[in-house]
């Protein structure tokens, strides 16, 4: 099994007043050659965007992009006729394919928002453009993985273009879970969204990062309560 660790206080950052995000990967004005992707997962950006913040109208194409706000709540329209407010709880997901304009605003104008913002790249290219939400029981997701994201039916979760699936856990202090690959020689980028855990004797703490390679399984323990994202994506496409 291979590991890498993306310390939190190591990742990218800017701040436009607005908008203060943190990059986990190379993203706008932040470069790091050694630090583009994890396999098919291209961008991992953790935002806080003030009341009223906004993201005017821009294009995306052949990009898989997937929204999950962590509070406050985010609204997107786009020229597909695609519109929703998404909150806590909810997922997003937007195939941009051949092509697509959209717009994302904090739906508050005076309470923050905070949220992840994931790019992960395509399996089949200019597909028609997409768009979905959906809700999310918070509670389903206490000690267990809640799939939130896969293209596998049985999975019954929001259909992303690409052999990837996203989870989210609660895990209670003291309590262990295992990570089991839906696809054969996946990786997974698992994000500590709040908490403490621990992995092969390595302690990562809230939004710390580990990129796991080459195992098809691994083991969590929780140290404290806590939240977690895993993005399981392939390491080749």
């Amino acid at each position: 099994m291979d590991t890498l660790i993306h310390r939190s206080n190591e990742r990218g950052s800017a701040d436009y007043g607005w908008l203060k995000p943190n990059y986990y990967f190379s993203f706008s004005n932040y470069y790091n050659p050694a630090n583009i992707h994890f396999g098919a997962l291209r961008v991992l950006n953790d935002d806080f965007i003030m009341g009223g913040g906004a993201f005017p109208t821009h294009p995306h194409d052949n990009m898989e992009i997937v929204t999950i706000p962590l509070s406050g709540a985010i609204e997107h329209k786009d020229n597909t006729g695609g519109h929703g407010i998404i909150k806590a709880g909810d997922i997003q997901i937007m195939s941009a394919g051949s092509g697509i304009l959209h717009s994302e605003a904090n739906a508050s104008a005076t309470d923050p928002l905070t949220l992840f913002q994931i790019w992960v790249f395509p399996k089949l290219k200019n597909i028609n453009p997409r768009y979905d939400q959906r809700s999310f029981d918070i509670q389903d997701r206490i000690n267990k993985w809640q799939i939130v994201v896969s293209p596998l039916e049985h999975d019954n979760a929001l259909w992303i273009n690409q052999d990837a699936r996203f989870a989210l856990t609660k895990l209670e202090a003291g309590k262990s879970i295992d990570y089991i690959n839906g696809f054969k020689d996946n990786g997974v980028f698992l994000v500590v969204i709040n908490g403490s855990i621990e992995i092969n004797d390595d302690i990562l703490h809230s939004r710390d990062a580990i990129g796991i390679n080459k195992t098809e399984q691994f083991s969590i323990n929780a140290t404290t309560d806590s939240e977690l994202l895993s993005i399981e994506v392939p390491m080749s496409w």
